[in-house]
């Protein structure tokens, strides 16, 4: 089988890596590599292509679609401590509202 023979992926599989590169066009990533990023991704979550038919398939948890939580940390420990600061006055000062409002109702 040549290289970038896609016929041994799924068709589940073909959507994901479909999805995924239209994601990455809608933010300014060129056909060509948001398509090699795509089915990259797919190669790391579900370890390649599948034989199809019941029961060929192995099982995925989408690890590289799990990545959010992990990255939002870093964005906000980049920020000045007055900015975060002043991030964290604000918010408290909405739970408290939000609370005084729960509180009347």
């Amino acid at each position: 089988m040549p290289r970038g023979d896609k016929s041994a992926y799924t068709d589940k599989q073909k959507r994901k890596a479909e999805h995924i590169e239209k994601g990455y066009e809608e933010r300014g990533v060129s056909h060509e590599e948001a398509e090699r990023r795509a089915w990259a991704t797919v190669n790391k979550d579900d370890g390649g292509g599948n034989k199809s038919g019941s029961g060929r398939g192995t099982h995925t948890d989408n690890p590289a679609a799990h990545k959010g939580g992990r990255k939002g940390g870093e964005a906000s420990a980049n920020r000045p401590d007055a900015e975060r600061s002043a991030s964290a006055k604000r918010a408290a000062e909405t739970r408290k509202r939000h609370e005084e409002e729960r509180a009347q109702h």
